[in-house]
């Protein structure tokens, strides 16, 4: 007869992250995992790996800094637990034993190391789910300094014995242990509360679980990395730099699969998320920060900075240019050495160019503020030309006003526009023209002083004399 009962559903999973350290080599007054990567803490790039896992529960060890660590995730659904004082790594997991289900298979991970991805994780999960302990392991050129892992003739883990321990055969082994492991609930809790400080250092190693476990009779599965440089983790700022590097080669990686043309992979920076659409152009050292986002064809120029902000289709931002918070339609210009500050939004075929800043703004349809302007707190119609050096004057020294300038209005250059004001649909505004009151449409206002010319006037020289 057919078994017909619902199929189990898995062990649940709960993450353990270790992150008491001071890490005393980053010189820094900031705890170690929160030493930002690609722009974010590496303590949030573990916890990421940790939900791309579907992990019902995560548990952050504290300890140096846990203050400013909890603060920093005060808005994520994490459990946190404090060791105090820090007497190793088989200690933090201890600390954090009270949080286990039975029933959940716990996987131990480490707050500086921060690139190793989910799949490879996942063989640790599904042997801890079958009730062994599995254990991840990486093969170095050079595994000096590391646990060595031993196995027997069938490919089976028997020990992790550690370098200064090691024979010369066992020396010559490359696969070392990475100290990251998963184990069913009840066990680990078991284990850890069994481990012992009778060494050196005086302190309770995590990696004392495998003899723990093959005294039980539970089988001991090493899963090895595919790439070694999952397994890094950061001690200091030189290592900080080197990850940092193969994250942005990832980052350049992908976006080159997806079809966007970089011009060097290795000067190409992101610090958040990048979203391009086809025949993406990037030139070199541009940094995108928070959501970008590049519709079809967009080309950004040399050393432009990127945060927040989306660019519609065939846009063009030049070198040297800023954009934050701003969104943009199809076939924009933008740069060179522009800046688009938040709440900026610019209409399909927009120019805004060389030195000119744009904050908290609309640019309708085909608008131009092409040379070094300042277009703050305005509403701006279609078809509008600002010339060079014209200024929104918004701020009254408390408070911010609003500049309105319906469509195809023609502003002549070195004007201010003292707000609040509104320029009517098709006036124009001659050249130093300092706008206090509101233009007409379809009329020309100027306020400039009457020319004049002073016959005999001596221009002043040093020391009081008068030019001859």
């Amino acid at each position: 007869m057919p078994d017909t009962r619902p199929p189990q559903a898995p062990a649940p999973v709960h993450v353990v992250v270790l992150a008491a350290g001071k890490g005393t080599r980053m010189q820094s007054a900031r705890p170690k995992v929160l030493q930002p990567l690609a722009g974010r803490a590496l303590l949030a790039h573990v916890l990421d790996t940790a939900a791309r896992l579907d992990a019902q529960r995560r548990i952050v060890v504290v300890g140096h800094g846990a203050g400013q660590v909890q603060a920093a995730f005060a808005d994520a659904a994490l459990h946190f637990c404090l060791q105090q004082p820090q007497l190793g790594t088989g200690h933090a997991v201890r600390q954090a034993a009270a949080w286990f289900d039975d029933d959940a298979v716990v996987l131990v991970l480490y707050g500086d190391v921060p690139l190793v991805r989910a799949a490879t994780l996942q063989p640790l999960l599904d042997a801890a789910r079958a009730g062994a302990l599995g254990l991840l392991s990486v093969e170095l050129d050079d595994p000096s300094g590391y646990g060595r892992i031993v196995r027997d003739a069938a490919g089976q883990v028997q020990r992790i014995v550690e370098h200064k321990d090691a024979s010369g055969a066992e020396r010559a082994i490359r696969e070392v242990n990475t100290g990251i492991l998963a184990a069913p609930g009840a066990q680990l809790r078991r284990w850890v509360a069994a481990l012992r400080d009778d060494n050196a250092q005086r302190e309770y190693y995590l990696t004392d679980v495998v003899a723990l476990a093959r005294a039980d009779g539970v089988a001991v599965h090493a899963s090895v990395a595919a790439r070694a440089d999952e397994t890094l983790g950061v001690n200091d700022r030189a290592q900080l730099a080197a990850l940092e590097r193969i994250v942005q080669r990832r980052n350049a990686d992908a976006q080159l699969a997806a079809g966007v043309t970089l011009a060097d992979p290795a000067r190409f920076d992101v610090r958040g998320e990048l979203r391009c659409g086809r025949d993406v152009f990037i030139d070199v050292g541009c940094v995108f920060e928070g959501v970008v986002e590049l519709g079809d064809g967009v080309v950004v120029g040399a050393h432009c900075v990127l945060r927040d902000c989306s660019l519609g289709a065939g846009t063009r931002v030049e070198a040297f240019s800023h954009v934050d918070g701003a969104r943009c339609g199809d076939d924009a210009r933008i740069g060179p050495y522009a800046r688009l500050r938040p709440g900026t939004e610019l209409a399909d075929a927009v120019h805004v160019g060389n030195f000119t800043e744009v904050k908290n703004s609309t640019l309708g349809h085909a608008s131009k503020a092409n040379h070094l302007s300042y277009v703050g707190d305005a509403t701006v119609g279609a078809r509008v030309n600002i010339g060079a050096g014209t200024i929104t004057c918004n701020y009254d020294g408390a408070h911010k006003h609003r500049t309105v300038i319906d469509d195809d209005v023609f502003i002549g250059s070195d004007t201010q526009l003292v707000a609040p004001v509104h320029v009517g649909a098709g006036a124009t505004l001659g050249a130093g023209t300092t706008l206090t009151r509101d233009a007409p449409a379809q009329q020309l206002t100027v306020s400039r002083a009457r020319q004049v010319s002073l016959a005999g006037w001596k221009r002043p020289r040093k020391g009081g004399q008068q030019e001859g």
